[in-house]
């Protein structure tokens, strides 16, 4: 019996043990700092649509404008790859993913300074689930730590009267053998309840080409329709517009149940895909039902082929920038596998002032539209940035654990020109910093910065807080349960991604990790799934040896 095949049994006699033991109760409660500590609320939270505002932080030490530090520069990014990876189980050679390098270790001494774009897509995890679950290595490429991170719910108690509160925790990495700790940064956003959302003024764009014939993506397209259907309010509006070789309005804005269910039951799949078109229709339908006061939304669901038209996603977003201007936002919805194109669709919605999310069964479909309902419309951030100070006294190194293609310049943090991430209501993002600190060091850590634009008074709001060396926890175990979580999520991946510092830890500690996971979050399917999802990714060799 080889390494391997003895790790397997050893794992799943571990497995064993784990269903069989008594479950512990979950935690409800994040061992994590509140950075936010003194921060006083312009207004409370109102009964309207209308986000909370927040004042500045006269307690809180306030950074200096950014100086011109070394912008840390990124491995130039090749144009987007499908092919298969070596030693791997072939890929369809039409799927289409971007490598957008690794960030490395940076010296603090030489910039002090990590500035990025806030992101709560959560795409990147459901494309690898897909993958592994059918038996197959998930290319490089399509791995974005941040989205796999995000993609699971990180337990930061909701700001009350405020619009965001940061918290922060760490501890020693499980993972590493060179006194490198995992810092956790997190932003939270307020709560909307349903009752009090927005009304909904959305305009579906739907592929209805001869690709979304393929394994029923249509047909999953159209149950997730009608689910969203059964949530309206009488105030929303639904208007649909399909895009094949033609591109046309099969749905003018209506608030009729019965007409936008038999619009939706008449959709079929027809020829070529021309997503220029039928995005160029959508937002003009889109700004004829536009509603001030409304959760104005595109909303496009597709397998991201484009092969008539303008196939370039700047060049098909210079087509409706006008329109995102205007207050119109954009959710990109990606379903199927085979000719897929993530690029496309990612950097449709990150352009888009919107969210990208990928939808592969059922209950995928029931997250985004019923469960993740308002937060998924409803945007109360744009242009979020977040900066990290880290203190050159106590911090020898840090890298930024994903956001590779989030990054900001550091001078540009306070710049509201440059287009950043948008957050929806109670959407939370999460950071993760590996960092080494200098020999017996005590004191601050770094001072965490959000700066964001309301939606709604397009007035811009900045918040800060600090985090220090004494506010972490001394083992990875003593830590909170979510945070632990995200770190092992993490660890999963960099391996995925074949990131050097996945490579440092063995793939059977991030399986056992996983598994232990699942007596501290007994009640949640997602951390369940989890578990098994990387337990079977090392069976098949995704993991490596």
């Amino acid at each position: 019996m080889n390494i391997k095949s003895l790790s397997v049994v050893i794992i799943l006699f571990e497995l064993l043990l784990n269903a069989c033991a008594p479950r512990a109760t979950p935690y409800t409660d994040i061992k994590s700092v509140e950075v936010v500590k003194e921060q006083k609320p312009v207004v409370t939270v109102p009964q309207g649509a209308s986000a909370p505002t927040s004042a500045p932080l006269a307690a809180q030490p306030r950074l200096p404008a950014p100086t011109a530090a070394p912008v840390l520069v990124q491995p130039q990014q090749p144009a987007p790859t499908s092919l298969p990876l070596p030693g791997t189980v072939p890929t369809p050679s039409d799927n289409t993913f971007q490598n957008y390098g690794i960030n490395p270790f940076v010296d603090t001494s030489e910039d002090h300074l990590s500035t990025f774009a806030l992101d709560v897509d959560t795409a990147s995890y459901a494309v690898a689930r897909s993958y592994v679950k059918d038996g197959n290595q998930p290319p490089a490429e399509a791995i974005r730590v941040e989205e796999f991170v995000n993609y699971f719910n990180q337990g930061y108690p909701t700001p009350e009267n405020i619009a965001f509160g940061i918290y922060a925790d760490g501890a020693p990495s499980p993972f590493h053998y060179d006194n490198t700790y995992i810092l956790r940064f997190g932003i939270q956003g307020y709560r909307v309840p349903e009752w009090q959302r927005k009304p909904l003024s959305l305009t579906f764009v739907i592929d209805v080409s001869g690709s979304m014939r393929e394994n029923n993506r249509l047909e999953l397209v159209k149950q997730s329709l009608k689910m969203l259907v059964d949530r309206l309010d009488p105030e929303d509006t639904v208007a649909i517009v399909v895009y094949s070789t033609n591109t046309r309005v099969v749905l003018n804005p209506t608030n009729d149940r019965n007409l936008i269910t038999n619009a939706i039951y008449d959709l079929h799949p027809e020829q070529t895909t021309n997503v220029e078109a039928g995005l160029r229709l959508g937002y003009q339908v889109a700004m004829q039902a536009y509603r001030s006061g409304a959760t104005n939304r595109v909303i496009l669901c597709s397998d991201g082929v484009a092969n008539v038209g303008q196939t370039d996603p700047k060049a098909i977003l210079s087509e409706v920038r006008g329109y995102v201007d205007e207050g119109v936002t954009l959710t990109t919805v990606g379903v199927g596998m085979g000719n897929y194109n993530d690029v496309l669709l990612e950097q449709l919605a990150d352009n888009g002032n919107g969210n990208y999310a990928y939808m592969d069964t059922p209950e995928e479909a029931r997250k985004l539209f019923v469960e993740n309902l308002t937060s998924t419309m409803q945007v109360i951030a744009l242009n979020a940035k977040v900066q990290v100070d880290f203190n050159p006294d106590i911090v020898d190194r840090y890298r930024l654990i994903g956001y590779e293609n989030r990054a900001v310049a550091d001078q540009d943090f306070r710049n509201d020109a440059v287009d950043a991430g948008e957050i929806g209501a109670g959407h939370s993002a999460t950071a993760l910093y590996a960092v080494q600190f200098k020999p017996n060091a005590q004191g601050r850590i770094a001072t965490v910065q959000l700066r964001w634009e309301d939606p709604q008074t397009r007035q811009v709001q900045e918040i800060n807080g600090n985090f220090n060396t004494w506010d972490m926890a001394a083992t990875f175990e003593n830590a909170s349960p979510y945070y632990q979580l995200s770190v092992v999520t993490a660890q999963y991946a960099e391996i995925l991604r074949h990131s050097p510092w996945g490579a440092s830890s063995a793939p059977y500690m991030v399986v056992q990790h996983a598994s232990r996971l699942t007596s501290l979050f007994p009640n949640e399917p997602d951390v369940i799934e989890f578990a098994n999802l990387v337990s079977r990714a090392f069976q098949i060799g995704a993991l490596g040896e």
